[in-house]
Parts: structure tokens; sequence; C-alpha cells
């Protein structure tokens, strides 16, 4: 796991993004606030703790893609921090026919990596063409290899599931199944699966 800061002001309120395969910052990078940010990604191992939160006046997190089946994991054995959790296009089953990536769609991903099949899935993330992204493909390889390995997270109780109706990357039919038992405000959104362009602040997101 790496940990760090995108943000960090001095602010009251601070959000925890549980992040995507691969893409780094680069999703969040546009949307304002006043809140603090720290970015958790890379899912190798699911040692690193978080710093401690405790001075802030509220915690929120924000998992998404395959973040929210990394925070599910993470939290085995740990104390929940926050007082709200939102979901972005992800699910605690990440791999699974029919609430997460279906298995045989997951396993091409990772055996197939490179530099050309990369910059394809991110196009497809965001639903354009986007600059070249740089990738370290063993150690994305691996990373997703450990994600296949852990399987189905813990349960996790979410505020608010948003789910783009144009993610080609997690099926909008297997989302909506898989979050189907959760009392959560779930809401189906025109974005692709990268749908932070849909906000324009973190409170949105939240919202």
């Amino acid at each position: 796991m790496q940990v760090r800061w995108l943000k960090k002001s001095g602010a009251e309120d601070v959000i925890v993004v549980f992040g995507g395969w691969a893409l780094g910052d680069h999703p969040y990078q546009d949307l304002a606030g006043s809140c603090d940010v720290l970015l958790v990604d890379d899912y190798r191992d699911l040692d690193a703790e978080l710093p401690s939160l405790d001075r802030y006046r509220t915690r929120s997190l924000v998992a998404f893609s395959l973040g929210v089946a990394g925070y599910g994991h993470w939290c085995i054995g740990r104390t929940d921090p926050f007082a709200r959790k939102v979901a972005v296009n992800g699910s605690l089953t990440p791999v699974h026919p029919s609430t997460g990536i279906p298995p045989r769609v997951f396993e091409l991903t990772r055996r197939t990596l490179n530099a050309d099949s990369f910059q394809t899935f991110v196009t497809r993330c965001y639903g354009t063409r986007q600059a070249d992204f740089a990738i370290e493909c063993d150690a994305r390889k691996d990373e997703l290899a450990q994600i296949a390995a852990r399987g189905e997270a813990p349960e996790v109780t979410f505020d608010r599931i948003w789910i783009g109706r144009n993610d080609k990357i997690f099926a909008p039919a297997n989302l909506n199944r898989a979050w189907q038992s959760q009392q959560a405000v779930v809401r189906e959104i025109d974005a692709p699966h990268v749908a932070f362009a849909k906000w324009s602040n973190w409170q949105e997101v939240l919202a």
C-alpha cells in the first residue's frame, strides 16, 4: 500500500480516498474543496497504517473502483475511523461474474498487460483518449494477482453508492446487483468508470 497526502493544509475535515488501480491521483486532481485529502492505493499488500486522523472534526472515506474491496480487506482487525463512507464504481466482490469484474476479463487484463493495453484500459476508464500514463507492468500485474487472490471483502456499510451508467470496467448491472442488500442511497449517474469529472468539488462526491 501507498499512503500519501494530496492536500494537507491544516483543514478541520479530511477525506481519505482508497483509489483505483494504476491511475494514481489523476482522477481527483480537479476536485476543489477546503478539506485535507489523503490517497491510499497500490493493494499488493494491506500492511500500511493511516496517519492519525484524530485531530479532524470530520473524517470521510471515498472508495473508488478496486479501492472499495481494498478498504474492506484493510479494515480487518482495524477500527473504522470514518463517519461517512462513499463508494464510487466498485464493489466488495471485485472479481466476480455477476457482482464485479468477470474473472476471465480480470485475468486477461493481468496476463496481457503492457504499455499499449494499459492505454486502452485508461481510455475505457475515462470514456475518452487520455495523455499516455506511465505504468510499471510487473508491479501492477502483481497487484491484480493479489486482489484476485483476496477475493470477496468483508461487508462494509456505505452511506452513498455511485454507479456510472457508462462504466466499461464494472458493468452497471453488476454493481446494482452487488449493492442491492445495502441500505445505502444508491444513485446512478451519467458518467464513465472514472466519474469524478461529474463533480466540481469533494462535497458533491460525499453528498
